[in-house]
């Protein structure tokens, strides 16, 4: 299966839920109308990108009929499709990881997939050449680098751990130091996803930054959040609080294959102007794929 068949194939269930109201939108379309634009931001919405989103697409579309006099179906259909390639393209969607080593920190609250996703990161980087450690700085969550562990091993990379209730910043000060002794290329850390008490979380990701920024001032850094395409809107609320706390410069969306909601990622996008790097389309270590906004809207409508 190709990455655009895999792609359509995980956006299924958006597709099709696009499809029952763009489709009979598009298929019974008479004219550029009021009508028809208060239709259009209706399936939007019901698709998951939010109102601020949907209203600011249909404005454009809006202008550009007008100016351009598009008069059919097809072409307004195309340049909907632009308009929401334009919304995804705020930024480098590729991962800023040229020195060695590079870090990526990847945060997000829990439940939303954030170890199975530096599993499968991993197993994506180290089969493009490069040598990835595996930081465990999650020592809040029982469990947590248990599982990071069995996506090391799944993965056959290298991880650094401390016992549970270890300070997060020493996992990282010793992933670091491993790092120069071993020659690697990336370190992934994994990070506590507490976002009900604002302040502590604040304060854990400070410390990490701080020794980051300390043992390795000129290294390539990556801030990815995670969030889970299933939870919507709610999605969109977490992503504005990290944010604000994390200066975050990246995003993975998971989960999209079980939703009928994945314009979530237009919203998110659109709404703070930070990239999408990569979206999860299925369980397999494979499903993690790097985002392409044209290829994304295409298997999507």
């Amino acid at each position: 299966m190709g990455l655009f068949d895999k792609l359509k194939s995980g956006l299924t269930k958006t597709r099709k839920a696009m499809e029952s109201s763009l489709g009979s939108l598009f298929s019974g379309f008479s004219a550029v109308d009021d009508d028809f634009y208060d239709e259009l931001e209706e399936s939007l919405i019901l698709a998951d990108l939010g109102v601020d989103t949907a209203v600011k697409a249909v404005e454009l579309l809006r202008q550009r009929v007008k100016e351009t006099r598009l008069r059919e179906a097809d072409e307004v259909r195309a340049c909907l499709k632009d308009i929401l390639v334009e919304m995804l393209n705020v930024g480098e969607t590729a991962l800023h990881i040229g020195t060695k080593p590079s870090v990526v920190l990847v945060i997000g609250v829990n439940g939303v997939g954030k170890t199975t996703t530096i599993g499968k990161l991993a197993s994506r980087l180290r089969s493009q050449g490069k040598k990835v450690l595996l930081c465990a700085a999650d020592t809040f969550r029982a469990a947590a680098a248990d599982q990071l562990e069995i996506w090391a091993n799944r993965s056959h990379v290298d991880i650094i751990r401390q016992d549970e209730g270890a300070d997060p910043a020493s996992v990282v000060y010793d992933a670091i130091s491993a790092a120069r002794a071993r020659g690697t290329d990336v370190i992934l850390c994994d990070t506590a996803g507490r976002l009900h008490n604002k302040q502590n979380l604040m304060n854990e990701l400070g410390k990490i930054a701080r020794i980051i920024d300390r043992e390795l001032p000129d290294a390539d850094k990556e801030v990815l959040l995670v969030l889970d395409g299933t939870t919507g809107q709610n999605g969109l609320m977490q992503a504005k609080q990290f944010k604000e706390i994390a200066g975050v410069t990246g995003m993975v969306l998971t989960k999209l294959d079980g939703t009928a909601k994945g314009g979530i990622v237009i919203a998110v996008a659109d709404a703070l102007q930070i990239p999408v790097k990569y979206i999860g389309v299925g369980e397999q270590v494979d499903d993690l794929m790097e985002f392409d906004a044209r290829a994304f809207v295409d298997a999507l409508i």
